[in-house]
């Protein structure tokens, strides 16, 4: 049997004394200073048992450790020893259970002499029982009569150590539903009782404190709010109290488990951690000062006052489950009170199934009932809920359904707390654990519906106690009276005995400290010499260190978990848990985050996941791994950048063809690969590394640059690349030609495999297949006979390679690359970069523009528009509003700016919505919306008054345009889109209907001619007018994200890193531009030249012409270096915008237009005008104003950052 108590801690201040603030040494009494881990057992050398969470000495003594000029005093209750529970959860969600005693114990002479803190000093001092079972009473009963035994002027028959030593290797965990332990401490007799085994789960705490802080409204309101998960806040003045209280709360919602961060007891340096954005439940002493915080929508429960406030609404348990919730529990809690009209005798026949105790004082039974209570909540909310569960494998469940048939049974509309909760990680968690064989067969919920359903009593389902358990005994044969009859007695909290290594550098910080005091003696005589706050030790800084990467472990891993249970109508590329890993990966200048994501996705993997991912996940993964390289390789940080190639390597999916589409290669962008210097570290580290330390070293050498061809073919990296590095190494270490003969037929079988999978790479730049393909079939316009040039020679050539010596190898990655050989074919090619780079070149010349910061928004601005002149023109002329931005954002609001009157460019606010804003559009009079609570809502742009509230979408919508005649053209995620008349609030038609989300949206008014697309991967194109549908356009194998039509041509561009051109009359697929190394966000058509500009996740802006046989590709720009979020052209002006924040303005002179070169190709009229200096944020969209050279970006953190690049500064 597993020991139930796994750890014997003791915390207070250790040899390195250091205050709160990082000030080290002693500076008095009333300062508090960090505690360290002084004393355990089992000792830390031991190499049976894990090491204690570093974390722990924080926990168990969370205001820090206070010196004292004297110890207990009875007159002072201050002084009085406190018993308290805390709990602590790991990275993989499991729980640790401490029980703490804290009490005033004399400084150690040694640390107060060589500190010289005044004698007879005392400094809180707490002993700890760590245990993995939530058992707090015996862990607490044990632990004080531990504490009465080393205080006890009787003394023990043993040293205490030696009966902690005994505790903690001897007694079991009790086997569930069968054994009794008994022990014994002295002459006191304990038990552990068995937890009960298929019942609800064991709780060794009172709900009556939960109870007795909080009356019914306010526990249901508590209640809620866990279950939506929200951000909790708990407050009171007493530890033990925010651990039972969250330790009850979190057993009322079963069968459900609270999934995300969980400190129930906050040590008082980690307050800024309520500021964080992911769910969380804290307690936090009632004492600590957090006015300077935001607590934006953080739920705090007071529990000294019996108080709950948050800024956020919390929606309500519906009927008719609140009023029977609310019922039960004052049944339970006065009983007389809601029974004072009840007859004593019931009615023959008539039996209450809940018997609810009266009378009796509060204990194990009412703890049940309540319990009971709440399980019954689940019964009935979820009332069928198997019947909706759609894959029993994946355990995928059909929310609109259940609410539909939910809200037929009560009469009801859909219930928002329902609604929200299906959406919860808690639900999911259930589901999946429901599926399982285990999980199913002691499932209380299904089992108490079942009873229910029968007309059961429900306490049926719980297993009866009728066998007695089987008694354990430890006994301790080294225990009773000693030989000699001896007594040991202390009058501090003993030192268990240390190491000769424990004592020698215990007296080496001391004797360092003595020093540092003597050094300040002496130099505060001569005042030449300055003596400052003293620098952080290496071992300190190592600490500290360990202590940041503890911190952002566990938050990446929570974020990791819930990013890959995103359902399979989530985009994790717009995704909370998606943000906020890129912004821990980026915001890190010491790399803990890039590291710490690497690691995060490694151990996932060697604890048995299977690296399934969703093609919306893979590309999430893949764009976090890229940036997590590129961050390490600025810093020189081979390890990180190294374990990132080997997790890559691992995580694979299945593409549609079922062809392994592996993250590794799409990380060939990155010019890492390039340096020898790094596959040379790599190479030295598998050597390193080896486990096989006895094979010849030849053989062991070459082992190991087989898995680094792997890794390079994994890649992509062309053949004569890869094979100049390998033999480079190899030469190093002097290995034999048949070795190389070896290596060179495994890295060319390697190679052939990875072309006949995905062709010749070309991800670094343009070359010939640059080319638009064009597109006679629907297979992607490729010719499948066509072998490509590298597959057909790298065969024949590889042994005249391999013992070739041509000099021209040296200098592989110092030549220009190969689309510098393909502009020598293309002469228009090398114009366009000469062209480039003059106006670089020129724009750096520029002054840098002005860029103004617009605060109003409390949450990540997910929309974004820009009134042109077009929208609100009309027979007198411009109208004041046209250049305005309008704004949406997850607070829920709209915002008109006003960019003319600088300081105060806020417009107006228009308040409705109640989810986040995904759309806006506006003409003359008028602004529209649409947001995630399924609704449209027109405003009065002048008035700011909401005119019409058009209900009829059945999910979030995605899209709306205002037309001319009153009308709203609106698209949703429920596959619809739909024509609203603003004068009747009404919805003249459907006018289209998609199999999945829409994502994007044209219209031309002038021809009534709509396009729409989205997660099917198909653009849908109908004639509104004739009332039909023209087109299923289908070639596109991921989902659609950006759609642009101007007259006959229709571009849409998708995530399988493709862009199609398309001919509306005709329905048929004209090109496929296929060069971008990432989904394609955004694309534009310059009707001026009937160009066209792609831009993607790779952060590559492309621009394209027709040519003869297809579309070329003219030139890529990289000025970005993220995602680009918005291309807008116009007749001379084209502006971008990109996820960094960086934004670009392009400028084409008249002179240019049309003009045509003699025999080559039309020179691309674009030239970079300015770029603003960048900015660091998050950005999630973009607008642009070109009429006025405007362009405005919408920040995660609700900040608007406008661009004026007609502004010097």
């Amino acid at each position: 049997m597993a020991p139930i108590f796994e750890y014997f801690v003791v915390c207070g201040l250790g040899p390195e004394i250091r205050t709160l603030d990082g000030n080290k040494g002693y500076h008095g009494v009333g300062v508090l200073y960090l505690p360290s881990m002084l004393d355990q057992y089992p000792p830390e050398n031991h190499t049976l048992y894990p090491p204690p969470p570093p974390q722990l000495p924080t926990c168990v003594l969370p205001a820090g450790v206070e010196i004292f000029s004297t110890g207990f005093d009875v007159n002072d209750p201050s002084s009085s020893p406190r018993s308290y529970p805390i709990v602590l959860t790991e990275g993989d969600g499991s729980k640790i259970y401490v029980s703490c005693i804290a009490f005033r114990d004399p400084v150690s002479e040694d640390i107060a002499e060589a500190y010289r803190i005044p004698p007879n000093s005392f400094a809180d001092k707490c002993i700890c029982l760590v245990s993995r079972s939530p058992s707090f009473t015996v862990i607490r009963n044990t632990l004080e009569e531990l504490f009465a035994l080393c205080f006890s002027s009787d003394g023990s028959s043993k040293p205490l150590w030696d009966v902690i030593a005994h505790l903690v290797s001897n007694v079991p965990l009790p086997t569930p539903g069968r054994d009794r332990v008994l022990f014994a401490i002295e002459n006191c007799l304990l038990s552990v009782d068995p937890p009960p085994k298929n019942g609800l789960p064991h709780v060794d705490i009172s709900f009556q404190p939960l109870v007795q802080c909080l009356d019914v409204d306010n526990l249901i309101e508590l209640f809620t709010a866990v279950l939506l998960e929200r951000r909790i806040l708990l407050r009171s003045n007493k530890y033990s109290l925010l651990t039972i209280v969250s330790e009850a709360i979190c057993h009322l919602i079963y069968p459900f488990r609270w999934q995300h961060v969980y400190i129930p007891s906050l040590f008082f340096s980690g307050v800024d951690y309520i500021d964080a954005p992911t769910p969380y439940m804290m307690g936090l002493h009632s004492g600590v000062d957090t006015s300077y915080l935001v607590m934006d929508g953080v739920v705090v429960v007071d529990l000294e006052y019996n108080r709950i406030s948050t800024s956020e609404e919390i929606p309500p348990i519906p009927e008719p489950e609140f009023s029977s919730l609310r019922m039960d529990i004052l049944k339970l809690l006065h009983p007389k009170v809601v029974g004072i009209d009840q007859i004593k005798t019931s009615p023959a026949g008539s039996s209450e199934q809940w018997a609810i105790p009266c009378n009796q004082p509060w204990g194990e039974e009412q703890d049940l009932q309540l319990r009971l209570i709440f399980l019954r909540f689940f019964a009935s909310i979820l009332g069928g809920y198997r019947n909706f569960i759609e894959d029993s494998a994946a355990q995928a469940f059909n929310n609109q359904a259940f609410l539909k048939k939910r809200s037929r049974s009560t009469h009801q509309p859909p219930d928002a707390m329902v609604s929200q909760f299906l959406d919860t990680h808690g639900f999911l968690d259930f589901l999946e654990r429901a599926g399982s064989l285990e999980e199913s067969d002691s499932n209380l919920l299904d089992k108490l519906q079942d009873a229910i359903g029968r007309g059961q009593n429900p306490m049926s389902i719980l297993p009866s106690s009728a066998t007695e358990p089987e008694i354990v005994t430890i006994s301790d044969p080294n225990g009773g009276e000693s030989r000699s009859g001896a007594k040991y007695i202390y009058d501090r909290f003993p030192s268990n005995i240390r190491t000769e290594e424990q004592e020698e550098k215990r007296k080496q910080i001391l004797a360092a400290a003595s020093g540092a005091f003597e050094y300040i003696d002496f130099s505060s005589s001569s005042p030449s010499v300055q003596v400052g706050k003293e620098a952080l030790s290496p071992m300190e800084r190592a600490a500290e260190r360990e202590r940041m990467v503890l911190d952002i472990k566990v938050k990446l891993q929570g974020l990791w978990l819930r990013l890959l249970k995103l359902g399979a109508t989530d985009d994790p590329l717009s995704s909370f848990e998606y943000g906020t890993i890129l912004a821990l990966i980026e915001s890190d200048a010491e790399g803990i985050g890039g590291s710490g994501f690497v690691e995060c996705i490694s151990e996932h993997i060697h604890t048995g996941w299977q690296c399934q991912l969703t093609d919306e996940q893979f590309i999430a993964v893949k764009e976090l791994l890229k940036t997590a390289i590129i961050l390490a390789t600025s810093r020189n940080d081979m390890s990180t950048v190294r374990d990132a190639l080997e997790v890559s390597a691992e995580m694979y999916r299945k593409d549609n063809n079922n062809v392994p589409d592996f993250v590794q290669r799409h990380l060939m962008s990155l010019s890492i690969w390039e340096e020898l210097r790094f596959w040379e570290g790599f190479f030295d580290y598998l050597m390193e590394r080896s486990s096989d330390k006895s094979a010849n070293y030849a053989a062991q050498v070459t082992s190991q640059l087989i898995l680094v061809a792997s890794h390079m073919a994994g890649l992509g990296i062309s053949d004569t690349d890869a094979w100049y590095m390998i033999e480079t190494i190899s030469e190093k270490n002097n290995i034999g030609y048949k070795q190389l003969i070896q290596l060179r037929g495994f890295l060319t079988h390697i190679q052939q495999l990875r072309v006949g999978y995905w062709g010749v790479s070309s991800v670094k730049a343009p070359s010939i297949s640059s080319m638009g393909l064009s597109s006679p079939r629907p297979k992607d316009g490729t010719d499948e006979n066509q072998q490509p040039a590298e597959a057909s020679v790298v065969g024949r050539s590889w042994v005249q390679s391999m013992f070739s010596r041509d000099s021209s190898r040296v200098n592989s990655f110092a030549r220009v690359r190969k689309w510098t050989s393909d502009a020598l074919k293309f002469p228009c090619l090398l114009n366009c970069n000469s062209l480039h780079e003059d106006s670089s070149a020129a724009g750096q010349k520029k002054l840098q523009t002005n860029v103004r910061v617009l605060r109003g928004h409390n949450g990540a601005v997910t929309a974004l528009h820009c009134v042109t002149r077009r929208e609100v023109w009309d027979l007198v002329g411009d109208r004041e509003d046209a250049g305005f931005f309008i704004s949406g954002s997850t607070d829920c609001m709209v915002k008109i700016w006003d960019p003319s009157i600088r300081g105060s460019e806020l417009r107006a606010t228009l308040e409705g919505h109640k989810r986040t804003v995904r759309a806006i559009s506006s003409d003359r009079g008028k602004v529209v919306s649409g947001s995630d609570d399924q609704t449209v809502i027109v405003w009065d742009k002048q008035t700011t008054q909401l005119l019409e509230e058009l209900k009829g979408h059945e999910a979030q919508v995605s899209c709306v345009r205002m037309l001319s005649g009153e009308r709203v053209l609106t698209a949703a995620h429920d596959g619809t889109v739909k024509m609203w008349d603003v004068r009747t609030d009404t919805c003249v038609a459907t006018v289209g209907r998609c199999s999945s989300a829409v994502l994007c949206m044209e219209y031309d008014d002038s021809t009534g001619i709509l396009a729409a697309a989205g997660r099917d991967a198909v653009a849908n194109v109908w004639d509104i007018r004739a009332g039909k549908q023209m087109h299923k356009l289908s070639g596109h194998t991921k989902w659609i994200r950006s759609v642009r039509m101007v007259g006959d041509t229709l571009i849409t561009g998708s995530d399988d890193w493709t862009a199609r051109v398309w001919s509306v009359s005709r329905g048929t697929c004209d090109a496929v531009l296929a060069c971008h190394a990432g989904p394609i966000l955004c694309v534009e058509y310059s009707a001026a030249d009937r160009g066209i500009i792609t831009g993607s996740t790779d952060g590559l802006l492309r621009f394209w012409e027709h040519d003869e046989g297809g579309v070329k590709c003219l030139r890529n720009d990289t000025i970005h270096s993220a995602s680009i979020l918005s291309i807008n052209a116009g007749e001379h002006w084209l502006g971008v915008g990109a996820a960094d924040n960086s934004m670009s303005l392009f400028n084409r002179p008249q002179d240019r237009l049309g003009g045509v070169a003699g025999s080559g190709s039309k020179l691309p009229g674009w030239q970079l005008y300015r770029t603003p200096q960048k900015m660091v944020a998050m950005v999630r969209c973009v607008a642009s104003d070109l009429e006025r050279k405007r362009i405005c970006s919408g920040g995660r953190n609700g900040v608007l950052r406008l661009w004026e690049a007609t502004i010097n500064i």
